[in-house]
């Protein structure tokens, strides 16, 4: 598990958000890296701006 995985795997931890909630939200992560072929740590607003549009495009 990367280390950016981790924190944010811990921080839904802390905030107590249900396994479900954990799953769904990691795999739309997964889903906005690989849609740019990049890991979200080099990924910034321009890019979750791209994702958002291309969200609803689809």
């Amino acid at each position: 598990m990367t280390p950016l995985r981790q924190r944010m795997v811990e921080d839904m931890r802390i905030r107590n958000l249900a396994a479900n909630t954990q799953r769904a939200y990691l795999q739309q992560v997964s889903a906005f890296a690989k849609y740019f072929g990049r890991s979200p740590a080099a990924l910034g607003p321009d890019e979750i701006r791209a994702w958002q549009l291309h969200l609803i495009e689809v």
